[in-house]
This record gives C-alpha cells, sequence and structure tokens, in this order.
C-alpha cells in the first residue's frame, strides 16, 4: 500500500528546487498547474491505472493461493510460487531499468499490465495442473509486477511533489482498500456459488479482463521519457558510498520480510482454518472496509511532521498483534489481526513510502538518477522478500508444528520495528530538526 504529504514545512527531505527537480542541459518535466498539496489529471489518471491493477490482483491473487492450496494441501509449493515471483520482479526491475532510463517507460508499465494478463491466461490454461507449474508461473507473474511498479514508481515520482506526495499516497491505499474489500468478497461469493473450479476459472477470466482495460487506459498517460544511460552497478555503488541509503535500503528489507511471508500465510491461514472461500472473502471485505477509513483518515490529516512517532505506533501494533496467535489460531483471532493491521498500516507505510521517494528527489542529481534509485529500493523489498520466504522454507522443511508457526510468524512480522529503527536513524542524519518533532 501506499502513503501521502501535506504541507511543505521544513520537510523531511526537502528538495532544493520547488516540485520536480530539472535535471541540467536535458529535457524537464513539466507539471500542470495545481494548488499545493492538490492532484493534476495526470495523477488522477495514474491513480485508476493503479486502482485496476490492484483490483484486478485483489480479485484473484489471494484465490491462486488457496486454488494451489486445494490441490495439494502443503505449503512448500505456494511458498516456492511466491519466491519465484520476487525472484523474478527483482531481476526484472534491475534488467528494465535500461529501458525506462532511455526510451519510453509507459511501454514498461503496459508490459506489465499484459503480463499479467498473460499470467491469468496461463493458469486458466493448466487448470489443477498448475502446481506442477508453481515456479515458471511465479516467474511470469514476477515479471509482469516487476514491469508494472518500476514504471508505475518512476512516474509517481515525476508526476507528485513533496507537498501532495502524502495526499497521492492516501489516495492510492484508499483505492487499494476499497479494490481489496469489494474484489475478494466478489470472488468467495462466486467460487462458493459455482460448482467445481467454475468460480476460479470465471474469477482468473475477470481478472484478465480488468488487466486489459488498465492497459487500455494507459494509453491516456503522457509518454514520459527520461535521460542519459542506465548505471547497471548504481545500486551497489549507492549502498557503498551513501549512508542514508544503507539505512533506507535496510528499512524496505525489514519491510519486504514481513510483506514476503504475509503476503500468502495470512489468507491461508484464514481459509485453513474455515475450509470456507466465502468466509475468506469476507474476512478481506471486512479488513480492507477497515482499511480503507484508515487510509482516508491518514490521507486527510497525515503530516510530514508525524511520520515518525505516526511509524512507530503503527509498527507496535503490527507486531504486538502477532501475540494474539500464542493464544489460538481460529478466525476471530485472525479477523482481530487483520482489523487491527489494517488500522495501523497506514501509519507506517506512509512514511516508509514518502520519504524514499523524498529522499530520490533530494537534489538535481538525485532526480536523474531517479531510474536507478527506484531499482534499488524494489532490490531491497524484494531482498528482504525473498530472505523472509527462505527463512520460512528452511523452518517448515523441518517442523510445521503450530508452537514453530507461531514462533516463526512472530519473528518475521516483528520486521515494522527493525523498520522503525533503521528509519529513525535516516531522520536524524538528513534532519536532526525533523527528528526531534
Amino acid at each position: 500500500m501506499q502513503q501521502r504529504t501535506k504541507n511543505r514545512l521544513p520537510s523531511l527531505f526537502q528538495p532544493q528546487n520547488n516540485g520536480f527537480v530539472k535535471a541540467a542541459g536535458t529535457a524537464s518535466f513539466e507539471h500542470e498547474q495545481h494548488k499545493p498539496g492538490e492532484l493534476d489529471s495526470q495523477a488522477r489518471l495514474l491513480l485508476l491505472v493503479n486502482g485496476l491493477f490492484i483490483a484486478a490482483s485483489s480479485l484473484s491473487g489471494t484465490f491462486v493461493n488457496v486454488y494451489l492450496w486445494k490441490v495439494k494441501s502443503q505449503f512448500a509449493p505456494i511458498a516456492w510460487f511466491t519466491f519465484a515471483t520476487h525472484l523474478a520482479g527483482a531481476l526484472t526491475f534491475w534488467i528494465a531499468g535500461a529501458y525506462v532510463k532511455r526510451f519510453n517507460k509507459m511501454n514498461i508499465l503496459r508490459a506489465g499490465m499484459a503480463g499479467s494478463a498473460l499470467f491469468y491466461m496461463l493458469v486458466l490454461l493448466a487448470g489443477p495442473a498448475a502446481i506442477s507449474y508453481a515456479v515458471p508461473l511465479g516467474l511470469v507473474q514476477g515479471m509482469a509486477v516487476g514491469f508494472f511498479w518500476l514504471a508505475f514508481n518512476v512516474v509517481y515520482f515525476e508526476i507528485t511533489e513533496p507537498d501532495n506526495r502524502d495526499r497521492f499516497n492516501g489516495w492510492a491505499g484508499l483505492l487499494a482498500s476499497l479494490g481489496g474489500m469489494l474484489a475478494p468478497w466478489l470472488s468467495g461469493w462466486l467460487i462458493s456459488r459455482l460448482p467445481d473450479s467454475s468460480g476460479y476459472r470465471l474469477i482468473f477470466a475477470l481478472s484478465l479482463a480488468l488487466f486489459v482495460v488498465g492497459g487500455i487506459i494507459s494509453f491516456f498517460l503522457k509518454k514520459r521519457q527520461s535521460e542519459g544511460m542506465y548505471a547497471w552497478g548504481f545500486s551497489f555503488r549507492c549502498l557503498r558510498e551513501e549512508p542514508k541509503w544503507r539505512w533506507a535500503s535496510a528499512a524496505l528489507a525489514a519491510q519486504g520480510m514481513r510483506e514476503g511471508v504475509f503476503g500468502f500465510l495470512i489468507g491461508l491461514f484464514v481459509y485453513i482454518a474455515t475450509k470456507s472461500e466465502m468466509t475468506l472473502g469476507n474476512f478481506w471485505l471486512i479488513t480492507s472496509a477497515v482499511g480503507l477509513f484508515s487510509y482516508f483518515a491518514a490521507a486527510k490529516w497525515y503530516a510530514p511532521r508525524y511520520r515518525k512517532w505516526g511509524m512507530l505506533i503503527g509498527a507496535i501494533v503490527m507486531s504486538g498483534i502477532l501475540l494474539l496467535f500464542f493464544w489460538q489460531v481460529s478466525y476471530v483471532t485472525l479477523l482481530v489481526f487483520g482489523i487491527a493491521v489494517s488500522i495501523a498500516y497506514p501509519l507506517f507505510s506512509m512514511p516508509m513510502i514518502s520519504s524514499v521517494f523524498d529522499l530520490i528527489g533530494t537534489n538535481e542529481q538525485s532526480a536523474r538518477n531517479r531510474v536507478e534509485y527506484v531499482v534499488l529500493r524494489e532490490f531491497a523489498l524484494d531482498v528482504g522478500r525473498l530472505a523472509g520466504i527462505s527463512l520460512f522454507l528452511l523452518v517448515t522443511a523441518i517442523s510445521v508444528s503450530s508452537s514453530t508457526l507461531n514462533w516463526l510468524v512472530f519473528a518475521i512480522g516483528t520486521g515494522p520495528l527493525i523498520a522503525w529503527l533503521c528509519m529513525t536513524r535516516l531522520f536524524s542524519s538528513m534532519n536532526g530538526k525533523q527528528s526531534r518533532t
């Protein structure tokens, strides 16, 4: 999910120019004129494309894992599917960055939509045999997701400024919650009403159609071409030479560690506890509805000066609520967990996204390398995701007892607290005054 910023005050990581910086000697990117804090038409159009992508993913994403579980009730194939997805995503970010840097990044965004459509087409064609192709299917999905989010994040940086970045992220999170609320519920309802695997085939087909529609709408976004040559080793050089990015990357990796495992495990836990796709749909309906209101409130009132302590509160709630599983893992405890996380997640995630993208816009040189910085950001997230999934695979290969799973989930789930500690160091190094607010 995403975040937001409101007023300019001594904004954390304040860019030297007002808004998106112009690279010296290169073509500049012009914004539509808008009031401070408001979004222009291109930003709103990008939100629509993002909303369609997330709705299509939410419609089928959770149920792909359930579909695989029903064929073979083991964690390992689903974990390997997720591992392959994030591995391919990281490599795609790195390789496709060269194209985005030199050519039309909108083609990469459309390739992500087309690749996602292809993934669901392959799942439809494979049917129950998809479990045997879990890793190849994960690679296809990872490439599609990598294409989309690489282009999206670069365009997002170009069309937002420090005064409206939090607002954009707030609306993006709100739309994501809305899609996450309605799409899984509709999927669960269809699956429970249609015989055999007809419901699964229908929701996969609907996801395919939404990706196609999103691809068509993306043609209304203006062509944006980056300048300069792509630096293949930029991420490694940046980590070696820039302490601020070492802290940011460590925070992102800690966040990714949790996301990589929880992204597939929580939905599976709900299905295992209830054996009902409809109940799983209801779970996402309720938790996403809470998240919708939480993001709406955060989009309206969350300001940069609240980032440090707001992020801490979110991290504490997200980690502490996991203690509930040591008492019992049931639909009720999972629902309480989901509601608590939905309330707290905007507080945690908004400072992460907005601060890192503000860091990219620190000066002209950093903005000129925005593609490479976006690649570094996703690399860090995917390293954390792969590390979390690897730990999960290693531990569950030894034991899948409830006690082992509880401790494993708790250990991985403390990632937000580690991320906050890293971001605190980053806040302090960038702006001592901001860190005291």
